[in-house]
């Protein structure tokens, strides 16, 4: 013992290394340790709660981040025994050594800020009020803070000689942080005016955003689109530029159709006896033909002398082909009877009559969606002639060759 002491001070360099390798060698031990002891007790104090077979929390990092403290405190405590070893180099190292302790406790912060969040997304609320740009201000705030600490512990000095001078900087940091600001601001509106929530249908036309909001964060929202791309807005871009939300049509059971059938105006015309006969055959159509007979006779007898037709009221075959799609639209146990159902005409233009069906599915599945409306105008459009209508079309090539070659023009009446 005494010829090792007697070495030591004979060989400084000798001492110096070998009181480094044992520095070292006992504070990768102690890290080693205090790992295994500390995830071991709380591996099996999470067992006794809900949370013991739950991989998300028990495997997160807070405990093997908290674990790196040791080695730090082992040298900032060993450095001053370390024999023969120069003075700034020691303080060196403390300060080393303290910044790190301080880097790692903020990463440990902001794994159990992981935590927390994956706790509160599992909330049934949790889409309605998401907390995840909060936790990411947080998270700014004490990756700022760690930052300040770090360098005071670096340079050693106080860290309030370091936040004696933001003041002066108040107005760069303003700048420079301009953005997460408005977006903080933008993530209190929205969460607050309840405006947009995770799993929503929204549509930005001018962002190319049209689909599902996957995520929302401080800074950024994401949406993936029906094409299944993914677009990223700006959480501030919510608050600044208009968007349309569908949640309350998915809340109210209903989508709407608001779809136009162009009806060829040359097909328009009074209902003849024949035809009207025809027309009584159809279910939808009994009572309203009876009821609009009646009242159309009610009204011919005070208006008409010697059965003059140029004074009295009559059937037109759009009127009756309006009441019947009215009538059909309320048979349909896919369309809600208990929300606007209209069937009405708009102006008439180049492209024909516009008759306007307006209503709203049973529904909101997209893909029923277009099924009910596919097979609505299907039916639409395919009983036309039995109303002696037709619908209109802008003349092709066999309607040009039909004008060319004198063939009569088809009668809708027949």
């Amino acid at each position: 013992m005494e010829s090792l002491q007697s070495h030591f001070a004979h060989s400084p360099v000798f001492a110096l290394i070998a009181s480094l390798t044992i520095l070292v060698v006992v504070s990768c031990f102690a890290n080693f340790v205090v790992k295994r002891l500390l995830l071991h007790i709380i591996r099996r104090a999470l067992r006794m709660t809900p949370f013991g077979n739950d991989e998300e929390i028990t495997n997160n990092a807070v405990i093997p981040r908290l674990a790196n403290i040791i080695p730090a405190l082992v040298f900032t405590l060993g450095i001053p025994l370390v024999p023969v070893m120069p003075e700034t180099l020691t303080t060196i190292i403390k300060n080393v050594a303290s910044a790190f302790i301080i880097l790692t406790l903020a990463l440990a912060i902001s794994a159990a800020l992981d935590v927390v969040n994956a706790l509160y997304s599992r909330r049934p609320d949790a889409d309605n009020k998401p907390i995840k740009g909060y936790l990411q201000l947080l998270k700014m705030a004490v990756y700022l803070i760690s930052a300040i600490l770090i360098i005071a512990a670096l340079i050693d000095k106080s860290p309030v000689i370091l936040l004696s001078g933001l003041g002066a900087m108040a107005a760069v940091l303003m700048l420079v942080f301009q953005d997460t600001l408005l977006s903080l601001v933008a993530s209190v509106q929205l969460s607050s005016n309840d405006m947009v929530r995770v799993g929503d249908w929204i549509e930005m036309p001018q962002l190319n955003a049209d689909g599902n909001v996957m995520d929302i964060a401080l800074h950024t929202v994401k949406v993936q689109n029906w094409d299944k791309t993914i677009t990223t807005l700006p959480t501030r871009r919510l608050i600044s530029d208009p968007f349309k939300n569908w949640r309350g049509m998915q809340e109210y059971g209903g989508r709407r159709i608001k779809r136009a059938l162009y009806l060829d105006q040359g097909s328009l015309h009074f209902l003849s006896e024949e035809e009207k006969t025809h027309l009584m055959k159809f279910s939808l159509l009994e009572a309203y033909l009876n009821a609009k007979t009646a009242e159309l006779d009610a009204w011919n007898r005070k208006v008409s002398k010697n059965n003059e037709s140029v004074n009295t009221r009559r059937l037109t075959n759009t009127g009756t082909f309006r009441a019947y799609v009215l009538e059909y639209l309320k048979n349909r146990d896919d369309i809600r009877n208990d929300m606007t159902l209209i069937v009405r005409q708009l102006n008439p233009g180049p492209q024909g009559l516009p008759l306007e069906i307006y209503c709203f599915t049973a529904t909101t599945v997209w893909e029923a969606y277009e099924d009910i409306q596919s097979d609505i105008f299907d039916h639409l459009y395919a009983i036309l002639p039995e109303f002696g209508l037709s619908a209109y079309q802008q003349p092709s090539g066999h309607d040009v060759q039909t004008i060319r070659i004198g063939l009569p023009s088809p009668d809708y009446r027949n």
